[in-house]
């Protein structure tokens, strides 16, 4: 039988937590209650109590009670609670995590979540939910469910949105009892593959992803959203991706100009961090990200603007901006210690970016192309193609580039047949 842990705070959320509790105990789960409160629970009693939350924090819950600091008191609650979430995990006593709260309740449960492997269930009922999620989401897949009313008893609203997320927590929980009925193909462990990909270099990304697929992989393709680009970085540092095939690095731009979609400093450095072999490019490096037209930065009126879409406004990146991408792109990734390949395609690095297109422009690519030849090391190998990035050919180069690398990577895990 599947177990579901409920973390959360019984002082102030006691009521919904046992109605949680009643509702999956229906659902054929065994339920293990975490009480990560400082102050005594009510109308529910936990199976682990805040004692012992605390003292894996190094703290007692008396000392964080009595001190009247609600926002440390909810730091050493959360790190006690990823620690022993992370504990009952690899010893298998969790199959799924389900907690709701406010802000300092969704804090504090989504620290424990983050501390899970991606594919172990989690599910966060937040009043924060249909806001920007980042901080609590991270790169791990916590699903959040906006509870439309505040968490504050049970109710007609409250009653039906708890007992969906229950629901759902008991398929996610029991997903795993049906895997012996699915086909063996659909059981076999394949080595996995990163690729990143936006509108602009889809058809790039389909190319290689059916190569890739003929040759044995497994491709997982990441949006290039900024969450995206570091949802790949974090599953590569954790060993999990045999190769990285970045293709669109355009979340340096929105880094570095200040679009929507960055992904942070430590992007394009965990393939290298992890010694995995990889193959990096240059699509979506025109543009930088932002949303509505009246979004976007007053300072910016004057650059050149393509409507994506009603939610989406690209601007073109200048020559002094591509030239810093390639210069960024250039550091980061001539630190990894080997087995890293970067491709340019000089005729266009976007759907957007060939002659003819609102994006074109060689003056601004040429500074890119040259920031990268010049801050690359000799122990990254460099291949400039005429071609656009969307060309087949150029694809298919990508592709037998990263797979030959993986096969002399001495890994250990065998490497696909051709």
């Amino acid at each position: 039988m599947a177990t579901v842990v409920l973390l959360g705070t019984l002082d102030t959320k006691g009521a919904e937590y046992a109605f949680l509790r009643e509702v999956l105990v229906a659902g054929g789960v065994d339920v293990t209650v975490i009480h990560a409160g400082v102050f005594a629970a009510s109308e529910i009693s936990p199976d682990i109590d805040h004692q012992e939350v605390a003292r894996r924090a190094g703290a007692r819950v008396d000392d964080l009670a009595g001190a009247g600091d609600r926002g440390a008191a909810v730091a050493a609650m959360a790190e006690g609670a990823a620690d022993l979430i992370g504990e009952m995990y690899r010893e298998g006593r969790l199959d799924g995590i389900l907690g709701l709260g406010g802000t300092g309740g969704t804090a504090l449960v989504t620290r424990a979540m983050r501390e899970l492997p991606v594919g172990v269930p989690k599910l966060m009922v937040s009043t924060v939910a249909s806001g920007d999620t980042r901080q609590y989401v991270g790169a791990v897949d916590i699903a959040m469910m906006y509870s439309v009313v505040d968490i504050a008893g049970i109710n007609k609203i409250s009653r039906r949105i708890l007992a969906n997320a229950a629901g759902a927590m008991v398929g996610m929980a029991c997903a795993g009892a049906t895997a012996g009925a699915l086909p063996k193909e659909a059981l076999r462990d394949r080595p996995l593959i990163g690729a990143t990909m936006f509108g602009v270099t889809t058809p790039c990304v389909q190319t290689c992803r059916k190569s890739l697929e003929d040759l044995g992989y497994e491709v997982l393709v990441f949006h290039a959203t900024g969450t995206g680009g570091d949802s790949m970085e974090a599953l590569a540092r954790a060993g999990m991706l045999a190769g990285v095939l970045d293709i669109t690095t355009t979340e340096l731009a929105d880094e570095l100009v200040g679009g929507v979609f960055p992904a942070g400093p430590g992007r394009l450095t965990g393939a290298g961090s992890a010694g995995i072999p990889q193959v990096v490019s240059v699509g979506a490096t025109d543009m930088v990200n932002f949303g509505p037209p009246e979004t976007v930065p007053a300072r910016f009126a004057d650059r050149t603007f393509y409507q994506h879409n009603p939610s989406v406004t690209l601007m073109r990146t200048t020559v002094a901006e591509c030239a810093e991408i390639g210069r960024r792109l250039a550091e980061r990734v001539g630190a990894a210690p080997a087995h890293s390949a970067v491709f340019l395609p000089l005729r266009g690095v976007s759907l957007i970016d060939t002659e003819g297109q609102p994006f074109h422009d060689p003056e601004a690519d040429a500074a890119l192309f040259d920031a990268i030849r010049a801050g690359l090391p000799h122990t990254v190998r460099l291949v400039e193609a005429d071609a656009d990035i969307n060309d087949e050919a150029f694809a298919q180069q990508m592709v037998h580039a990263l797979h030959h690398m993986i096969a002399g990577a001495g890994s250990g895990e065998a490497p696909p047949a051709e």
